[in-house]
């Protein structure tokens, strides 16, 4: 959206030239203040069109994001494992559901956004388009995957589009849980056979660059970020989240006595600031752009299921017609 090298005040003042002074100066004022905006309320169009590109992106990142997790429900180790799991892609496809209405709040329909997910022109979180070889792939996501998001959405959760953030606090309350039992499947495999405990690293060694990535890019290269910051739409920064993250896992991470594979991963004991190595950031901006290792497979998925979906949406609003089930 904002290509070319330009600055977050390039940006700021090119995409407000247009909107009234005074409307503008008011609304920024509420938000200063710590006022919730409403749908109804007046807002500049960057507001908007920031909102939406945020939401919809959370949205289809819980939707996409419990393909890797759901094909493991029939693989899961054990019945109440699979039932777990079966309850936690279930949440997952709920907290969509939530993050769509509160984007369509701001204009843009459910329909025009799920055609762009399939189309490849909206993103959803680089991490998703990673395959999950093994079942200590899926602990992975269950817990560290899912710490992230609830380290981002209880930020987020304060900000300032009310819509957004009351769908924050009820995904971040069942977060919580899918924490818990992520939390409790790592604990079983770091704590158990020597072939469980090297399932589980090798995980944690294919993982954590995608984890480090998951954050989005640093500060300093994100316009949009200084954008959501100045609106109080993101309550953290990127950098902030990833410092969090650091801060609160990685210490449980070595108590399980698995290994970060970052020789550089420390931290400064003056700053409270994490140092780590470079995650190639490169690839984040490919993978993010449709090249990654699942890009193409869970667009696929997706696209099939809106197809297979179609008669049920269009029997909803005619209830009276015939419809022909699509093949399997």
């Amino acid at each position: 959206m904002y290509g070319g090298g330009n600055s977050f005040e390039d940006v700021y003042d090119k995409e407000l030239k247009h909107e009234d002074p005074e409307q503008l100066a008011e609304f920024e004022a509420r938000i200063e203040r710590g006022e919730k905006i409403e749908s109804t309320d007046w807002m500049p169009e960057l507001y908007r069109t920031q909102l939406i590109r945020m939401i919809e992106q959370h949205a289809h990142s819980e939707i996409i994001g419990s393909l890797p997790e759901g094909t493991w429900i029939t693989r899961a180790p054990g019945f109440k494992r699979k039932l777990a799991l079966m309850a936690k892609v279930q949440d997952e496809v709920g907290h969509a559901q939530l993050l769509y209405a509160a984007a369509e709040t701001l204009g843009k329909s459910r329909e025009d956004m799920i055609t762009d997910l399939i189309n490849g022109k909206s993103k959803y979180s680089n991490i998703f388009n990673y395959p999950a070889f093994t079942w200590a792939d899926s602990c992975f996501i269950s817990w560290l995957v899912d710490a992230g998001a609830i380290v981002n959405q209880i930020a987020n959760s304060k900000g300032s589009y009310a819509p957004y953030c009351r769908a924050l606090e009820r995904i971040c309350a069942e977060e919580a849980f899918h924490l818990k039992y992520g939390h409790h499947c790592v604990i079983h495999l770091a704590t158990g056979s020597p072939v469980q405990r090297q399932m589980m690293q090798e995980a944690v060694n294919r993982w954590w660059k995608p984890m480090v990535h998951f954050f989005g890019p640093p500060d300093k290269d994100s316009v949009h970020t200084r954008i959501l910051m100045k609106w109080k739409v993101k309550m953290a920064s990127n950098d902030e989240c990833r410092n969090q993250f650091f801060d609160m896992y990685v210490p449980k991470i070595w108590e399980l006595g698995l290994e970060i594979p970052d020789p550089n991963l420390k931290k400064d004991p003056e700053t409270g600031i994490w140092n780590y190595s470079d995650p190639d950031w490169s690839e984040f901006k490919r993978v993010i752009n449709g090249d990654g290792p699942c890009n193409k497979e869970r667009l696929a998925v997706r696209r099939i299921a809106e197809e297979r979906g179609l008669w049920v949406r269009q029997a909803l609003k005619s209830p009276k017609a015939t419809y022909t089930t699509p093949l399997a």
